[in-house]
């Protein structure tokens, strides 16, 4: 029997995670964001971010590295930041 693949998702789109970059939605898109972490303190027991970099990006293996950011911007928190993404993405998904 074959394993079964599993990701953590958000309104539908996957997440993936390796080390402090955050990729969400689905990398066959056309577009995907990237997030990545900057700073971060401890809050208690946990981590929290308190600067993440956000950028919508083109998928396209063709681009060229300049051409692949469509927009960027800078978050304090990790729920401004998929909230951002979200709307960027959905907004990609209506283009299409």
């Amino acid at each position: 029997m074959a394993e079964e693949t599993s990701f953590l998702t958000y309104k539908g789109r996957p997440l993936v995670r390796s080390g402090n970059v955050i990729f969400y939605g689905n990398l066959t898109d056309k577009n995907v964001v990237m997030m990545q972490i900057l700073d971060e303190v401890p809050d208690g027991d946990i981590t929290k971010s308190t600067r993440i970099s956000v950028e919508l990006q083109n998928n396209d293996p063709e681009a060229k590295p300049n051409e692949r950011v469509i927009q960027k911007t800078e978050k304090k928190s990790m729920a401004d930041a998929m909230e951002i993404a979200t709307i960027w993405l959905d907004r990609a998904d209506e283009e299409e």
